[in-house]
């Protein structure tokens, strides 16, 4: 092969993945739409299957029918029934309640009164999943499956909670005595679903009852005031 030939086909293997990425990159917005559009219409599906026919009658080909979709697509996008069951929770949980907490929460600079979302938090997304979980429970969905779904919320909601904890270490406002690692545990403990259900859902205290004693509680254990 001569260099000019070696040159000129150096130069259009070159410029071709550049003339796919551009195409690549055009087409994103338009597939990420469409790739939510589906996502959403497979939950709306999952949903209306869990009122009509329960748990069990939410089957994965049953969602995919009802979606208009092929059943690798559910497959693809959830994974299984634990994750349809997790992506009902998450909507009820981290809806526009919640959107404003967070967005509320990041304009506050000073660490001990962002603890103060370390409750209210909390109580937003266990007041809001209540009906789903209820539903869950109704169609036939037994606690230990419910369970399962909830293990990788519970890690999420621990790792989360780190940045706060090292605010508190970094302008020496966290109690004396307490290591990071502790602390981090208390707060997550706190902060935990048991403790929501314990107290408002068996022992029906008010929601606003909650709030106030985990906050106390939470400043108490955490800053000693």
């Amino acid at each position: 092969m001569s260099k000019q030939v070696a040159r000129k086909t150096a130069s259009r293997a070159e410029n071709k993945p550049k003339s796919r990425a551009k195409k690549r990159s055009y087409d994103s917005p338009a597939r990420q739409r469409q790739a939510d559009e589906t996502h959403s219409r497979i939950a709306s599906a999952a949903r209306k299957l869990l009122e009509q026919n329960g748990y069990a009658g939410m089957t994965i080909p049953a969602v995919a029918h009802a979606a208009g979709v092929a059943v690798p697509t559910v497959y693809s996008i959830f994974g299984s029934k634990k994750g349809i069951v997790s992506e009902l929770l998450d909507q009820a949980r981290f809806g526009e309640g919640y959107q404003n907490l967070i967005r509320e929460a990041q304009q506050v600079s000073d660490p001990r009164k962002r603890l103060a979302f370390a409750s209210r938090i909390p109580r937003q997304i266990y007041e809001a999943e209540i009906p789903v979980e209820n539903l869950l429970r109704g169609a036939g969905m037994l606690a230990p499956d419910l369970a399962k779904a909830e293990n990788e919320r519970d890690c999420m909601r621990y790792n989360s909670q780190e940045h706060l904890i090292d605010e508190l270490l970094k302008t020496k406002q966290l109690r004396t005595g307490l290591d990071r690692e502790t602390a981090r545990d208390i707060l997550w403990c706190l902060t935990s679903r048991d403790i929501f259900r314990m107290l408002v859902r068996e022992r029906k205290w008010a929601p606003e009852q909650y709030e106030r004693w985990l906050k106390d509680t939470i400043e108490w254990e955490l800053i000693g005031s």
